[in-house]
């Protein structure tokens, strides 16, 4: 069945889209730490302009992350019905 029905390339492309997005996951956290850290250490108050910003940057990246792992539930229950469906 691997890559030879009329499914076998959509169940493929589906396969590789949980991969990259799992792949994603397993780097993206070493990367957002790299690339976030301790706002309060910003010279100025709370309601400064820049730590103001980095708060809700660090805010974004975290909802994106959690909004990529949604994803990746989705093609995973995507991928099984399709699979599924294919039997």
């Amino acid at each position: 069945m691997a890559g030879g029905g009329a499914g076998g390339g959509t169940v493929m492309a589906l396969a590789a889209s949980f991969i990259g997005i799992a792949i994603l996951l397993g780097i993206g956290p070493q990367i957002l730490g790299n690339t976030s850290f301790d706002c309060t250490t910003l010279q100025g108050n709370a309601t400064s302009g820049w730590q103001a910003t980095c708060n809700q940057v660090d805010t974004d990246s975290s909802n994106a992350f959690n909004l990529m792992i949604v994803v990746l539930i989705v093609i995973a229950a995507v991928t099984v019905l399709f699979v599924v469906r294919l039997l």
